[in-house]
């Protein structure tokens, strides 16, 4: 039969420094920095029971991690800059909420460029790799250019057709 250790759940000083005992069955729940230079701003890890069972390290919430808080984006159209302040674990379907309001464009009506490549409406902005600061590149779709050309801004009927007129007696 195999015999298994148990884990330590905090980090020992002397794994750190380099001497001491490293008896692997001590559980010390000892804080660690201010001993040497280069452990300055180590603390003791803190571990968490979740809901399902699973025993996780705890999340340090003072910090920002990636993926969370706002961010601006700087958004170009072919004339203008707008910069753009959303959350980053927002989408760009609703970053074209956001540029409707702003250019006058619908949102079937944008095509989002970043990173050369186009990006559908259900990707998120941190998954892609969207930073603080970062630039999305905002065309308006050609069919729909197209057919407000064809058609007139109005939406009336296409500059090229002629008029049918029914004269009734």
């Amino acid at each position: 039969m195999m015999k298994l250790r148990s884990k330590k759940f905090y980090r020992s000083s002397s794994k750190l420094s380099g001497g001491g005992s490293s008896n692997g069955n001590s559980n010390s729940n000892m804080k660690l920095g201010g001993e040497k230079a280069g452990s300055e701003g180590l603390g003791e890890i803190k571990w968490e029971l979740r809901p399902g069972g699973m025993l996780v390290q705890m999340r340090d919430m003072t910090g920002e991690s990636v993926g969370e808080g706002m961010i601006t984006v700087k958004v170009s159209t072919v004339s203008k800059w707008h910069d753009i302040s959303i959350e980053a674990t927002s989408n760009f379907g609703e970053l074209k909420m956001i540029l409707s309001l702003v250019t006058g464009l619908e949102t079937r009506e944008q095509r989002l460029l970043f990173k050369g490549k186009e990006r559908e409406d259900g990707e998120y902005l941190h998954m892609v790799g969207v930073r603080d600061k970062d630039k999305v590149l905002l065309l308006e779709d050609p069919a729909t250019k197209e057919r407000k050309l064809l058609y007139g801004l109005a939406g009336g009927p296409a500059i090229g057709t002629p008029c049918s007129c029914t004269i009734s007696v």
